[in-house]
């Protein structure tokens, strides 16, 4: 299982990847978050207002979630983690091995 990290430049964008995402079954949740960023880009810090979605799966649909997230994601240069989860509940574990393909 992991927790997939994911920058979007806003609301629309976090939903539309998010919707993908769960209509192919690759992630069994979405959440999504308002953050303030400060960022090194292009040689000077910058700063946005973004939206981070964090994405419940299981690591071996990272390909998968790449390449929905670079078909549709606006930033030349996206953020997306995947974070291993070592402990849950059997609960969990069930409801996300039922959900996803």
């Amino acid at each position: 299982m992991a927790i997939f990290y994911l920058t979007c430049a806003d609301d629309g964008e976090a939903d539309k990847i998010s919707k993908a995402l769960l209509e192919k079954r690759l992630v069994a949740c979405a959440k999504k978050l308002p953050v303030s960023s400060a960022f090194w880009w292009k040689g000077k810090i910058d700063n946005a207002k973004e939206v981070l979605v964090m994405l419940e799966s299981i690591d071996e649909n990272f390909d998968k979630i790449n390449a929905v997230v670079k078909k549709l994601s606006s930033y030349e240069t996206y953020i997306l983690f995947s974070i291993p989860i070592s402990k849950t509940t059997k609960e969990v574990e069930d409801w996300l091995k039922k959900e996803l393909r």
